[in-house]
């Protein structure tokens, strides 16, 4: 943030030049010079000064208002039409404004053409091959100048919904057959019939084409380190407190089958639809052609688009299905903010190295540093992406009555939850191409946790009948300096089997690491989504 005089940016911890203070006072408040005499001699009262004068801020607001009045990624609001833009645009064709405006389109020029094929609809007669070809053309075509065009007549009607009808009707007036019937687009519809509609489709091109192509890169990252690395043996931590080793593998390989449940759950998520008109009854669809299946013909309809239909609503589709997507969303990014603070606490250890890249800067003060900033930007961005999720998934299932208008403006920030999860998704992928294990670091921890082994070797005198095995090795062990010497002591002077006394006498903290090796090269098994 900058201080904006006529002439010269100040950072904001930057005083301004000594001379535009007013005069030291001799109160008790000489400290602060510039503290507007309606507060001098008040020490408890919060103090905010800008050393702006009236015309610098004129200056401000004046100079550059044509140039903040343009969107760009420096006035953007939103970090994500700013400064993350590049990574997250792919989004925009599905969840931006465009995209919103794009698929209304979509959903009235195909009831239109839903119309033409019904019988009893005698109005509306069957299009021809090239009147068909000509509404395609106009999903086809669709262009941002298009989406303009549509703003533009809502700048008059104050109807968003309203205002693509228009355009369609303007649109088409060119085409003699579609001509003749263009007062059936948005025949019988309310604006609900067409926004429901295109949010679902909204929603599930943007997640089939977007999302889980990125989650399922994460999991197979993670299977692969999980592979990889199934035989790199690794103290164990529980409550931050060296415990029985396992292999860096395995851990992976835990996050890899956590993350693919949640993947699970989202592909199965239904899409749902409405297409029932003002309350969900078919009201004005009934006055108008009452023998026409209405129910039938909304089902078919929603069901062409890829949608599955929803039969019992009110004037809104109830958003459940909606909140069961944002749920699972929320799950998977919990799921991966775990593992993006368990690798950070990794490469705080030691375990991971980092890869540098040229021209990179960690601190702007200790040229040393090699920041974990990517897995710091993931989980920061998930954190932002949950908060939003948890408010659309929580306040969506609720309209009063038969609808109100609540759900309106929060649908319309759909693209920010999902953005953010993108937009940290994306960081995690970089984080995870980033790190080299570190075996030497892995192994000198090891080393030094000989106490790891009372676990196996009080569970063999267990079942050899040595009486209080655990209390035996928790006086050897608890809060005492442990050796391999003192470990091998204690062995050797157990009254067990000597095939079982040899063996415990194999075991070293690197080895003894259960299951954990297969466990890891098997994960693809359990994920079960390659």
């Amino acid at each position: 943030m900058l201080i904006a005089s006529s002439s010269t940016f100040f950072p904001v911890a930057t005083p301004p030049p000594t001379s535009s203070f007013p005069p030291r006072s001799s109160s008790s408040t000489a400290s602060f010079p510039f503290l507007p005499p309606s507060l001098r001699g008040c020490a408890c009262r919060a103090i905010l000064s800008t050393h702006t004068t009236q015309k610098e801020k004129n200056g401000m607001l004046g100079a550059r208002s044509s140039d903040l009045d343009q969107l760009s990624g420096l006035t953007a609001l939103s970090p994500l039409d700013g400064r993350y833009w590049g990574k997250v645009k792919e989004l925009a064709p599905f969840m931006s404004e465009y995209g919103l405006i794009y698929y209304r389109v979509l959903v009235e020029i195909k009831w239109l053409l839903k119309l033409s094929q019904i019988p009893e609809i005698v109005e509306v007669p069957s299009f021809s091959e090239d009147a068909k070809s000509y509404l395609q053309g106009v999903i086809d075509g669709f262009s941002v100048s298009d989406a303009l065009d549509i703003k533009n007549i809502e700048k008059v009607t104050n109807h968003d919904v309203k205002a693509v009808e228009y355009f369609l009707k303007q649109k088409c007036q060119s085409n003699a057959e579609v001509a003749k019937v263009l007062e059936f687009f948005h025949f019988a519809c309310t604006s609900e019939d067409i926004n429901n509609l295109a949010h679902g489709l909204m929603l599930k091109e943007a997640m089939g084409s977007v999302m889980f192509p990125v989650m399922d890169k994460i999991i197979k990252s993670l299977c692969n380190m999980a592979k990889d690395n199934a035989q790199v043996p690794m103290l164990s931590r529980t409550h931050g407190q060296p415990a029985s080793p396992t292999t860096l593998g395995k851990e992976m390989a835990i996050f890899a089958v956590r993350l693919s449940r949640e993947r699970k759950e989202l592909s199965q998520v239904e899409f749902l639809g409405k297409f029932a008109g003002a309350v969900g009854n078919y009201n004005a669809h009934v006055v108008a052609y009452p023998d026409v299946n209405w129910p039938q013909i909304a089902e078919e309809f929603v069901k062409s688009l890829g949608l599955s239909f929803n039969p019992y609503v009110p004037q809104i589709e109830t958003h459940d299905y909606m909140a069961k997507l944002f749920h699972s969303l929320i799950q998977f990014n919990n799921i991966l903010i775990d593992f993006d603070r368990d690798v950070w606490g990794y490469i705080s250890l030691g375990y991971f190295k980092q890869i540098t890249k040229a021209g990179e800067i960690g601190s702007s003060t200790m040229p040393h540093k090699v920041n974990p900033i990517d897995f710091e930007n993931s989980e920061g961005n998930l954190g932002v992406a949950n908060g939003g999720l948890s408010h659309l998934s929580m306040k969506l299932p609720i309209s009063r009555w038969q609808r109100d208008l609540t759900d309106s403006t929060v649908l319309r920030n759909m693209g920010v939850g999902i953005g953010h999860s993108l937009l940290a998704y994306k960081s995690t992928l970089q984080g995870i191409g980033k790190l080299q294990v570190n075996e030497a670091r892995l192994s000198e921890d090891l080393k030094q946790c000989w106490e790891v082994l009372a676990e196996p070797i009080q569970t063999v005198m267990r079942r050899y009948g040595v009486p209080e095995p655990y209390e035996k090795l928790k006086e050897l062990t608890r809060g005492r300096a442990v050796t391999k010497e003192s470990i091998r002591d204690f062995i050797e002077g157990l009254d067990i089997p000597q095939a079982a006394k040899t063996n415990l006498l194999k075991l070293t903290p690197d080895t003894y690491i259960g299951a954990a090796v297969e466990l890891a090269r098997t994960v693809e098994h359990a994920v079960d989504l390659f």
